[in-house]
């Protein structure tokens, strides 16, 4: 359990009224939370998942220390019909799980993680490469962090983009968005569209329609916590 606010005083309330009805200890300052790790300094705090990140490339048990430089090559279509079907796909299962999870801090990944996600039903050994290929980048970028500046602007930055047709099976673009809180990566994602768009216009306004509705909710949000957003919300 994380508690958090600008009341000292009522924490210290909140944590013993918690300990005097539940079997619970207090960890004092936040570190590590659900393979989180979260470091505080002076000029802000950072997020990142190292161990987590250890952890994963163990349980790989990939037979090299090599690292590249992407996490998937440029222009890349993988298909169903891609290889041949692994005979057991548990550990390919495990490993998008994972990587599903680590795309927490890690957006470098979202794109990567999301076209392999789409093969967990019948994956390949080809998407079984491009999986180990996302774990060498992992390797050599293992100490990437999100940073969250103390002091920083309250205008929501936006920022979307969309594939068109790229997925080969079955025509439907991708869209994908990040959301910057003055100097803050506080959302993003990467999403194939639920209709076949007719342009690269139309998939760009997919791509837009998804990011507002994301913005939207965001705004609502900050109201709920006292944070006033007045100025408009940038969109490029």
């Amino acid at each position: 359990m994380i508690i958090t606010g600008d009341d000292p005083e009522y924490i210290a309330f909140v944590k013993a009224r918690l300990r005097d009805q539940f079997l619970m200890t207090d960890l004092g300052p936040l570190r590590y939370f659900l393979g989180i790790e979260v470091s505080s300094t002076s000029d802000g705090f950072y997020i990142s998942q190292e161990k987590y990140i250890q952890d994963l490339l163990a349980r790989a048990a990939l037979g090299d220390e090599r690292t590249v430089e992407t996490p998937m090559e440029l222009n890349v279509k993988l298909q169903l019909t891609d290889g041949d079907p692994l005979s057991d796909p548990t550990r390919y299962r495990h490993l998008v799980g994972s990587l599903v999870y680590l795309a927490v801090t890690r957006p470098d990944i979202s794109y990567p993680v999301h076209i392999l996600s789409q093969f967990v039903s019948a994956p390949t050994t080809v998407h079984y490469s491009h999986i180990l290929r996302v774990l060498r980048y992992l390797r050599g970028t293992i100490t990437r962090r999100l940073f969250f500046p103390r002091s920083s602007s309250l205008q929501l930055q936006c920022y979307s983009d969309a594939t068109w047709a790229s997925d080969p099976s079955d025509r439907r673009s991708l869209s994908a968005y990040c959301v910057f809180l003055g100097g803050s990566l506080i959302a993003w994602k990467t999403k194939k569209q639920t209709a076949v768009s007719r342009s690269s216009v139309e998939a760009e306004l997919r791509a837009m329609a998804l990011l507002t509705a994301e913005v939207t909710w965001l705004r609502w949000l900050l109201a709920d916590f006292g944070v006033s957003i007045t100025t408009p919300s940038g969109f490029v």
